[in-house]
Parts: C-alpha cells; sequence; structure tokens
C-alpha cells in the first residue's frame, strides 16, 4: 500500500486508538489497581474516577476498529467507506474539541477531516 493521505488518516486513526489504550492504562493506574485489588467484578461504578478510566480506556479499541475499517478501506481504494468513516470521527472529534478545546482531540479532528476530505474526492 503506497503511502496517500487517505492511508496516513487511517494508520493514525489506528495509532490514535492504541494511544488511548496506553494513555489510559497510564494515567488510570491507581483506579485500575484499586477496582482489581477489589476483584475488579462490578468495580468500575463505584467512583467517578473509575467510571472515567474505564471509558476513557475502552474507547481505544473502538477508534483502533475505526482505524482497522479504513486501513482495509484503503487497501481497495474505497474511498466511500473512508469518507463514512472519516465523517463520523469527524464528528466526534468536533464535539470533543468543543467540549474541551485544550484537548488532543484536535487530533481527532484533523484525521477526520482527512479521511472526510479523501472520501469526498478533494485530497488523494
Amino acid at each position: 500500500m503506497k503511502l496517500t493521505w487517505m492511508a496516513a488518516a487511517s494508520w493514525a486513526l489506528l495509532a490514535l486508538g492504541v494511544a488511548h489504550i496506553a494513555m489510559g492504562v497510564f494515567r488510570f493506574r491507581l483506579p485500575y489497581a484499586a477496582a482489581f485489588a477489589e476483584g475488579g467484578f462490578n468495580r468500575f461504578g463505584v467512583s467517578d474516577e473509575r467510571r472515567l478510566a474505564f471509558w476513557f480506556t475502552l474507547l481505544g479499541p473502538v477508534l483502533m476498529l475505526c482505524g482497522h475499517l479504513a486501513i482495509r478501506a484503503t487497501a481497495i481504494s474505497d474511498t466511500a467507506t473512508a469518507g463514512l468513516i472519516g465523517r463520523y470521527v469527524l464528528v466526534a472529534g468536533l464535539a470533543g474539541v468543543l467540549a474541551f478545546p485544550k484537548s488532543p482531540l484536535l487530533l481527532l479532528l484533523l484525521v477526520g477531516w482527512v479521511l472526510t476530505a479523501c472520501g469526498e474526492g478533494w485530497l488523494r
């Protein structure tokens, strides 16, 4: 697969998912340790910090799935599917940036825009 805007954005989306998991485990290591020390089962709903840890980290595999699908779409030159993924990611990134302007969600917004632009034929 040659390096194109669509390929770069697809791989970046996958990397964002991996980074989300790594950051979640690192950033929330204390809430995770406490929940697992208590047995793990039904222990993430007992505090806001544990809920945040769980949902923040769980977003990682979802981003990875979107990245994998975009990579597969890129491999077969399916710009329509990449564009669809891009639109979903773009809306999620926009909502995130509006809620948290000084956050890494700008990266998600950028990836979503690039995939959308590729799907619309604005970028190759």
